[in-house]
């Protein structure tokens, strides 16, 4: 879904006061939720999730911590719901899968480490332990109490922080900020912005960590432009800044919905404003794995990675997750 303007034009907007008692519903009911007691995981269970609606940094988070968990001598496992895709799981995800079947970010994660895809997170769990799972990466799934979590990051987008501060549908939170507090073991911070430091400044009152962190291109060649950039992420605006931080001449911008499925009259429209402008057409890797081959041919994909300002804060906390794991804690 896109944004709507008035999540970024404060509390007392007229539009988010007026929707303000369907929040009031909609936050209780997953406040309720998230309270449940989840199933026990059959190893520790590291959840990357998010306080809102809509896109923060956690693929990229989940790839930074299970290369952790690799060097302390784990195997981690990562566990998805596959947003978007059309199989219910669990299923390891391999070659013959596409974006249509387990979702765009599974895809990414299985580059890395092997990936599950379930609705049914205990039962995925149950799939990434018999893959070898000795600790499992959750993406996303922070408001879904149906597996227990060992420790739960919320990905925050510095830019945007949690917007209004207000629950969906007046905002973009999933259940009232200080009903998810409780929850958390940590707080990934990622780039630069007030409204990020508002959130980190109360994580910081309530004893949790906060792990600042920046997305970093990799290896990308961004020196002949100019570029159409597009993207549909849940901020795009995120990955243009990216590109022209990294020096790149952009030509031109657009910005599709969260998980959108490009349809063939708007990768042509796209290929002609691309030769009006005499420009080269770039994307995010999670978009590359949503297009037809025959136009992922003819586009350039800028990879980022997570990278943490202090790596050893962060590796100190798994450490002590899988200490306990070999002590005996988990079966």
């Amino acid at each position: 879904m896109r944004e709507p303007g008035f999540w970024q034009a404060g509390h007392g907007h007229p539009a988010a006061r007026l929707l303000a008692p369907l929040a009031a519903l909609y936050g209780a009911a997953g406040a309720r939720r998230m309270d449940r007691p989840g199933a026990e995981g059959p190893c520790p269970v590291i959840c990357l999730g998010n306080f809102t609606l809509g896109g923060a940094g956690k693929t990229p988070a989940a790839l930074a911590v299970a290369a952790m968990m690799r060097d302390l001598g784990a195997a981690p496992v990562f566990l998805s719901r596959g947003y978007g895709g059309r199989l219910a799981g669990p299923v390891q995800v391999s070659a013959i899968h596409g974006a249509a079947d387990v979702g765009d970010e599974p895809l990414l994660l299985a580059r890395a480490a092997p990936a599950v895809i379930a609705r049914d997170r205990p039962a995925g769990a149950a799939l990434c332990r018999s893959l070898g799972a000795t600790a499992i990466v959750m993406d996303d799934g922070l408001q879904n109490p149906s597996l227990a979590k060992t420790l739960a990051f919320a990905v925050v987008d510095a830019a945007t922080g949690v917007s209004n501060g207000r629950v969906f549908p007046a905002g973009p939170l999933r259940v009232p900020l200080r009903r998810q507090w409780p929850h958390i073991g940590g707080v990934i911070l990622v780039g630069e912005g007030a409204a990020g430091e508002a959130v980190a400044s109360e994580a910081m009152a309530r004893g949790c960590p906060v792990h600042r962190a920046r997305l970093v291109p990799d290896a990308a060649d961004l020196s002949s432009g100019p570029w159409l950039a597009f993207a549909g992420i849940g901020r795009p605006e995120k990955f243009f800044s990216t590109l022209r931080e990294a020096g790149a001449v952009l030509a031109g911008t657009r910005s599709f919905p969260d998980h959108h499925p490009y349809r063939d009259a708007e990768l042509t429209a796209l290929a002609d404003e691309a030769h009006r402008l005499g420009a080269r057409i770039i994307t995010t890797e999670k978009d590359a794995v949503r297009l037809p081959s025959h136009f992922a041919a003819r586009v350039e994909v800028l990879k980022v990675v997570l990278r943490f300002e202090d790596a050893d804060s962060v590796r100190r906390q798994l450490t002590a997750i899988m200490e306990r794991a070999t002590s005996g804690t988990y079966p």
